[in-house]
């Protein structure tokens, strides 16, 4: 079971969390992979997400990649969620730290996976920090873009069948940055009186 450290709720009913916990026990509509764009679930969060998953999430992604083609930044793919307790595993492709346009791919990332699970009709979607591991995005820095990419649909989208967004993260530093992250955008927020 996951424990939530902050919440900001919206108007709208919508919520942004964030977590500490394990994002493959995590029960909601969809999590979120930080996969590569071939969908190879060999490392990190997507080897956790495969081996918990089952073969299948492996099986379904190769299906995806024939029938597609690589996945963009922008267009998520997904998948069932196998033997996960979520319905749904969306693939989002986030940047490797050095190829340039880091924080408009991660930000395609973010709003991708959220549209995608809007055109899914789902309620409540769960992310691990995408790129800070193996692709090396700083942490601090991705926290912010996932915050005002969060926050950005959510106001452009109130009617969204997306209610629900957890943010959940296991290792304390990646925790850390993300919850000093979210404390400075509630500040600036506040400040700006948004």
């Amino acid at each position: 079971m996951s424990e939530i450290l902050v919440s900001q709720s919206y108007p709208s009913g919508q919520k942004l969390e964030i977590a500490r916990g394990d994002l493959t026990t995590e029960q909601v509509d969809a999590i979120v992979n930080a996969a590569n764009a071939h969908l190879m679930h060999g490392g990190g969060v997507a080897a956790a997400i495969s081996r918990r998953g089952g073969l299948s999430i492996q099986q379904e992604s190769d299906a995806w990649v024939r029938a597609h083609g690589a996945v963009p930044h922008h267009q998520p793919a997904y998948t069932s969620g196998g033997n996960l307790p979520c319905r749904f595993v969306i693939h989002a492709v986030g940047p490797v730290w050095g190829s340039g346009d880091e924080d408009g791919k991660l930000r395609q990332a973010i709003l991708g996976s959220l549209q995608r699970a809007d055109e899914l009709r789902l309620t409540s979607i769960a992310f691990p920090a995408i790129s800070t591991g193996i692709f090396g995005f700083p942490k601090e820095r991705a926290a912010a873009i996932f915050f005002n990419g969060i926050d950005e649909f959510f106001r452009q989208h109130p009617a969204s069948t997306v209610k629900w967004v957890r943010i959940t993260l296991y290792d304390d530093p990646t925790l850390q940055a993300f919850l000093d992250g979210f404390e400075a955008w509630r500040s600036k927020n506040q400040a700006e009186g948004a």
